[in-house]
């Protein structure tokens, strides 16, 4: 049975709301560029609740406007320990183009999806409204957008090399990656009456400091100093080869602190917590959110990132596929840190009692689905590995793959009255499950799995993600080959069969990510067209801070060998890649043909089109059926997608 909300269940948002709460003052004010849902797969609102749960007092300033006389920035004052800066659970960047910088329309974390309501560089302009009206206060910044900037990097949407977040917003402190570790021993020593400005040791945080001052001594840590921001302006080598280190030390057990000079001061970047344990991650999700917006958005229109996720479940956190282009383990991290199935079965209960529940979970996953309880079979060879991926380029011989806790997961949560099925939305790695050299107890549950998925599991399509045809690409981008997607593919349907299921593999793919010629992309045609797919879940490679395929967009080279690599970087380049995924469409056919005429490849066009008939009247593939079939049955039960 679902309960009524009081205001005062949702964190403060106003002056009014703070009262209402009997404070006078408050410790901690954040700012956030999303929308306030009061929901852990929100982190402005997982840290709110942290610093709650801390017996502080902490109000949460959504959206505020930074373009008028700037009274969101100062209608609850200041506060008594700091002010916490968000971008939100998107990069501001990201959120507002395309990856051929155009403006987006919409915003998926605003009421009514309504674009606007947050600016570029969200971080940055909210620290330095709030240093400019408060100078003396400190501002720590966190979440992605501020994650991923802590050093050196590129900048697709200014194409330049920007300096680390820290020198560009004059914040005073980052916390980078998942920020609960970090932020308890913030809160711990401040409330210890330890001064904010020596804080200066703090694990997972960045500091910014004149050169003349003296580096903070930590003698458990050793030092990596970085090439300088202005050596990497001037050599893009340089910048390069710093990545390199950049990314092993932020997946390493045992890290070192990073030390990189810009103009006359320097950033520290302090080394990462060890992975949170189960019990810690728990404690996070275990809060009391109400698991919806605040009702201050009543009447303006859903949010778009709510409704995707409000019947949705996480269940562990980190990535181990260091997958080029993601930016996953670079803000979580590869160690998995799972959830207890306690802890999981008592959030399925309270998305049960929400009134517009109908018994359908919309994903049981995380950032990767099938990666639930999996760890090194001895961590001590992991405290001292630094791969930055546990499956490429082959699955680590120490990596437990074994899927009986996810079974039992799947079983256990499915059984729960009220639940009547439970999809899995998250993308799945499907290496995992064809692994030759997996043990025997690990290959039965891998086969368990992917029948107990497909048959149960899949709300009529099953997306997962080879993301290109071309070994040589796919190997630039850390998957594996092309070949076990096919065997997959011959898995899913064997099993559909077997149950007389109709259902669809929908495969993602990316084009012009480095590395990626216009002959791979027609090989990509050829490939879709040899498997009877007509590719929708499609994308062009975006830049983003922090990945190795940014490193080489931006200097031509592969951070890890110095290796050339080729790549598509102007507007006619990316739109030359991406016409090959509607090789279908007669429009396209023409353009196609003359360029694979121009690259002197008329042998790909034979392979291309040799006697198809691509009038609309007469082409329609089997995968259109399917989805035109799909579609059918899905409008009758709209209320059930994801």
């Amino acid at each position: 049975m679902s309960r009524e909300y009081q205001i005062t269940d949702w964190l403060p948002t106003s002056k009014k709301e703070v009262l209402a709460r009997g404070w006078d003052e408050l410790d901690i004010i954040l700012f956030t560029g999303d929308a306030y849902i009061d929901h852990p797969s929100f982190g402005a609102s997982v840290i709110g609740r942290i610093i709650e749960s801390m017996g502080l007092r902490i109000a949460i300033v959504p959206q505020p406007n930074w373009r008028d006389d700037l009274r969101d920035f100062k209608k609850l004052g200041c506060p008594r320990l700091f002010f916490g800066v968000t971008s939100g659970a998107m990069d501001s960047m990201v959120n507002h183009y395309t990856a051929n910088l155009r403006l987006r329309s919409d915003d998926a974390y605003t009421p009514g999806g309504k674009s606007g309501f947050r600016p570029d560089y969200a971080t940055t302009v909210y620290t330095k409204i709030l240093k400019q009206i408060y100078p003396d206060i400190p501002v720590v910044i966190g979440g992605i957008e501020a994650s991923l900037r802590r050093l050196t990097h590129y900048d697709y949407w200014n194409n330049k090399l920007q300096p680390g977040i820290l020198e560009l917003s004059g914040a005073d402190m980052l916390v980078y990656g998942m920020g609960e570790q970090p932020l308890r021993e913030i809160i711990q020593l401040l409330d210890k009456g330890v001064p904010f400005e020596s804080l200066t040791t703090i694990k997972q945080t960045g500091i910014i400091q004149s050169k003349t001052e003296s580096l903070p001594k930590n003698k458990n840590w050793k030092d990596i100093e970085l090439e300088s921001h202005e050596t990497c302006q001037n050599d893009k080598l340089s910048y390069a080869r710093n990545f390199k280190h950049i990314e092993e030390q932020s997946n390493k057990w045992h890290a070192a602190r990073l030390i990189q000079s810009v103009g006359d001061k320097i950033i520290i970047i302090n080394p990462p917590y060890e992975p949170m344990s189960s019990e810690e991650l728990d404690n996070s999700y275990n809060l009391p959110y109400t698991r919806l917006p605040h009702p201050r958005y009543k009447g303006k229109g859903d949010i778009p990132a709510f409704e995707m996720i409000k019947f949705s479940i996480n269940i562990h956190r980190g990535c181990f596929g260091g997958c080029s282009f993601c930016t996953i383990s670079a803000h979580q991290g590869k160690f998995i840190t799972s959830r207890s199935q306690k802890s999981i079965i008592n959030e399925v209960q309270k998305v049960i009692e929400m009134p517009d529940f109908k018994g359908y979970l919309s994903d049981l996953g995380g950032p990767s689905a099938n990666m639930y309880q999996m760890k090194g079979k001895d961590l001590k060879i992991c405290e001292h590995c630094s791969r930055p991926s546990c499956i490429f380029p082959n699955i680590c011989n120490n990596l437990n793959t074994d899927h009986s806790p996810i079974n039992a997961l799947y079983r256990d949560v499915d059984s729960i009255p009220g639940i009547k099925k439970s999809f899995i939305g998250s993308g799945i790695r499907y290496d995992l499950l064809i692994n030759p050299k997996a043990t025997p107890q690990e290959k039965e549950s891998h086969n368990i799995y992917t029948k107990e998925l497909i048959k149960n599991h899949v709300s009529g399509r099953l997306k997962v993600a080879p993301e290109h045809t071309s070994d040589h690409v796919l190997k630039l981008m850390r998957k594996p080959s092309f070949n076990l997607f096919k065997k997959f593919r011959q898995i899913f349907n064997n099993i559909n069969k077997e149950y007389k299921l109709n259902q669809q593999l929908i495969p993602y793919f990316i084009s012009s990510h480095p590395g990626s010629r216009e002959e791979d992309m027609a090989n990509l045609a050829i490939e879709a067209k040899n498997l009877d797919f007509k590719l929708e879940q499609i994308q062009d490679f975006t830049p983003t801070p922090m990945t190795v395929a940014t490193v080489i967009y931006y200097s031509g080279v592969h951070p890890y060998t110095l290796e050339e690599i080729p790549t598509a970087k102007t507007k006619d380049e990316k739109l030359f890649q991406r016409m090959y995924f509607f090789w279908h469409k007669p429009d396209q056919r023409k353009k196609i043909n003359e360029r694979l005429k121009l690259l002197k490849r008329t042998d790909l066009i034979k392979e291309l089109f040799n006697d198809e008939k691509l009038n609309k009247k007469t082409y329609i593939s089997t995968n259109e059926k399917r989805f035109e079939s799909h579609k059918k049955i899905k409008s009758s039960k709209s209320k059930f997608k994801k």
